[in-house]
């Protein structure tokens, strides 16, 4: 395969799968907290061949590849919900849920009481507090959460909601559920939580369709590049095997 067609070949593939991780963020528009992704990518310089036939310099080869998908995590906006269960975090912080995996984190706030009176997050995991985790009786109610995510039920204090940031937010790797995991997670000291809240999803509908619009062209524009690429090779081969031509 000539060269053109390589390097067109690999941008398509990376084409390919921006239009993947754009698909996501459009599925994920209505995701409480969800953070929207973006595709990196870098040029690879193919490495000059050694052959001693060669005369000249060697020209270098760029191509496409995408090496990382990084996450937004700009806010998304608050939207009133009135759920007492319902949690929105304002600032750098992230909830931390415990699953069978160990501590996660995430900005998803809707929030509910399983069977135990356990809070847990929609999965059912238990949402972690300072010391523990937040238990309440069948007959504890006006649950109220303070701005520092103290919470309280029938005017007794029942613990405080952990809320956790990270100096360098980037390197949290998603672990499904709309759940990070990251190491050397610290106290936050000014994130503001706002009961009776959630948190939209920060993906921009209309910025996504644009993008996945700009994809698509440039995809199409590279097969008929390279469909007519193949046709001047064809037709290359095929008047140079013509000994009357």
């Amino acid at each position: 395969m000539e060269n053109a067609q390589l390097i067109g070949l690999s941008r398509q593939i990376a084409l390919q799968r921006q239009m993947d991780v754009l698909a996501n963020n459009m599925a994920n528009l209505n995701t409480v907290g969800f953070k929207a992704e973006a595709l990196l990518f870098e040029e690879f310089k193919m490495p000059n061949a050694e052959a001693s036939t060669f005369k000249g310099g060697d020209q270098t080869l760029s191509f496409t590849s995408d090496w990382a998908t990084i996450a937004d995590f700009s806010a998304g906006s608050i939207m009133q919900t009135g759920n007492e269960l319902d949690v929105a975090l304002e600032g750098n912080g992230f909830f931390v849920i415990q699953t069978p995996q160990g501590e996660r984190y995430t900005k998803n706030g809707a929030f509910q009481l399983n069977q135990n009176g356990e809070l847990v997050n929609s999965e059912g995991f238990q949402v972690v507090a300072d010391g523990g985790f937040l238990t309440f009786g069948a007959d504890e109610l006006n649950i109220v959460i303070g701005r520092d995510g103290a919470v309280s039920a029938n005017d007794s204090a029942k613990g405080q909601l952990r809320i956790v940031e990270f100096e360098n937010p980037h390197t949290l790797t998603r672990a499904g559920g709309n759940l990070f995991a990251g190491e050397d997670p610290l106290p936050s000291l000014d994130t503001r939580v706002f009961q009776g809240a959630l948190e939209r999803s920060n993906v921009s509908g209309v910025g996504e369709i644009t993008e996945m619009i700009r994809v698509t062209r440039a995809y199409t524009t590279l097969a008929d590049l390279m469909k007519k690429m193949d046709e001047i090779r064809r037709t290359s081969i095929s008047r140079l095997g013509d000994l009357n031509a």
